[in-house]
């Protein structure tokens, strides 16, 4: 999969720097040159994505939400 186009404008390229995992969501925190943005995903998401620390990952914020996207 890759993504060709997204409508989303704030995107920050890091690596994850830590994962918290909860039985049903998770806290995916993104070290970016920018500082830290933490994303609150679905476990099964962190699972499908297969997300670990040191992944490539662009986080994509838009309103209150920040959706992980893997590289």
């Amino acid at each position: 999969m890759s993504i060709q186009a997204i409508n989303v404008r704030n995107q920050f390229r890091g690596k994850i720097r830590e994962i918290i995992r909860g039985d049903v969501v998770s806290e995916v925190d993104v070290e970016t040159p920018w500082g830290v943005v933490t994303s609150v995903i679905t476990t099964r998401s962190v699972n499908d994505l297969q997300l670990v620390v040191g992944s490539e990952v662009v986080a994509l914020v838009k309103s209150t939400e920040v959706s992980i996207a893997k590289l």
